[in-house]
């Protein structure tokens, strides 16, 4: 008895924390929910990339990929439609022309040396380039005017400590996109692989100089590619949908509740209890990870409510087969649940494997659906498995059914083998008295 009043007050102390991270965390919302912006990209040919093929796609997913998370902005979905096309959502954007402009610019850093021959003065490239760069950074020179500061992986960093070197009393051209962005002379050899642009004589605007930093951080796109086709899903159809999403769990979950309890009696209400201790678990679990809710999502977590409700009638008819074959409470509601375990065990696996296929091998709108089932499955065995089982004990106790009312159960099905209870009740089908 002391080992399971201690796991009630663990059970206290998970709800306890569940419910503060519920209320402390956001909740992360889907485009379908917070609205936002859909759009789809094609990829375009070049002479030196002839043919779109899932190499190229796969590199241009990744860009854009790397593009829209050094936005910061936030569950962002970027996926293949077709040969050459690649849809992004991008939920709660507040400016999409600063969105489409990041993801279809490319940013080409070169830094070029100053060649002079018998054509005139022109500029050479040095093989330095944006590729080289570990990260860019906004920051301020001695005068405080806007420049941008340059980290050189390491492979960069000796290329650009050898351009320094050769270089020493010569101007060397920093290009961006194409245009000169400043052409400092160097005096000296730079270790250390830092850099830094300063915009040339009339220096940066921040706003300015921000943008190139985002660029450069996001890198290159590997191919051209142009918006083919974009619309939003506007806030006010994503509110309608978490009004109508609640609707459905709160009715759901009443009709669930009350049919436990009008079938299971007590245990039905216990059972009702721990599926509202499972919802609190789920959602702060939801909250933590986090898990992006779209209404697929919110689907997969209303269904999991469910099967979370069927473990507990396996376990509940059990009981009941063996109060009906005479033992007594306690070895009841334990063999009960070890009986109903391996029935319950191999249809949850079931789903999750389900759930991984789901998850690994569909769409966003899948995959919110494939984890958010996934997580109610599990969490939903720990619910029925040990919060159900450690409550039917704290209120039943170890002893005699004295009232076999609160299982549901009549007093002469009590201390009955399960088998003479079924054959009395296919008499009484047709009729037939002993």
């Amino acid at each position: 008895m002391k080992n399971k009043i201690m796991m009630f007050w663990a059970i206290v102390a998970i709800v306890i924390v569940s419910t503060i991270l519920i209320i402390v965390k956001p909740t992360k919302l889907g485009l379908d929910l917070v609205g936002g912006s859909r759009l789809v990209l094609e990829a375009q040919t070049t002479k030196s990339i002839p043919k779109i093929t899932p190499e190229v796609m796969g590199n241009l997913q990744f860009a854009i990929e790397n593009r829209v998370n050094k936005l910061g902005v936030a569950e962002t979905v970027v996926q293949q439609v077709g040969e050459k096309k690649l849809l992004i959502e991008i939920p709660d954007v507040t400016d999409l022309d600063e969105a489409k402009s990041f993801l279809g610019e490319t940013a080409d850093l070169e830094f070029k040396r100053e060649i002079q021959d018998e054509n005139g003065v022109h500029w050479e490239s040095t093989g330095l380039s944006g590729k080289d760069l570990s990260r860019a950074s906004l920051s301020t020179d001695q005068v405080g005017q806007w420049v941008v500061s340059l980290e050189f992986n390491a492979e960069g960093a000796k290329k650009f400590a050898d351009l320094t070197k050769e270089l020493v009393g010569q101007k060397m051209a920093i290009f961006f996109d194409g245009e000169l962005q400043s052409d400092p002379v160097i005096r000296e050899v730079i270790y250390g692989g830092k850099a830094q642009i300063s915009g040339g004589e009339s220096g940066f605007e921040q706003a300015e100089a921000q943008r190139m930093v985002n660029l450069l951080n996001a890198g290159a796109l590997p191919v051209p590619a142009v918006i083919v086709e974009e619309n939003t899903v506007g806030p006010t159809l994503g509110a309608d949908s978490i009004a109508k999403s609640k609707k459905a769990g709160i009715i759901g979950l009443s009709a669930v509740m009350i049919f436990m309890i009008a079938f299971y009696h007590v245990p039905g209400l216990i059972a009702d209890i721990a599926l509202i201790i499972y919802s609190l678990i789920l959602f702060a679990l939801f909250k933590t990870i986090p898990v992006t809710l779209t209404l697929a999502g919110i689907a997969g977590f209303i269904l999991s409510i469910g099967m979370a409700v069927d473990a507990n009638i396996l376990i509940f008819e059990r009981t009941k087969e063996e109060l009906r074959a005479g033992r007594n409470l306690f070895t009841a509601i334990n063999s009960g649940f070890d009986r109903a375990f391996t029935s319950i065990f191999d249809s949850n696996m079931t789903t999750i494997i389900t759930c991984t296929i789901l998850y690994l091998l569909g769409t966003s709108v899948v995959k919110g659906f494939a984890l958010t089932l996934a997580l109610g499955v599990i969490v939903s065995m720990f619910s029925a498995i040990t919060v159900t089982k450690n409550f039917m004990h704290l209120i039943f106790g170890t002893g005699e059914l004295k009232h076999p009312a609160l299982f549901g159960l009549r007093k002469d099905e009590i201390g009955q083998s399960y088998e003479a209870t079924e054959t009395k009740r296919e008499k009484a089908r047709f009729g037939i008295l002993d």
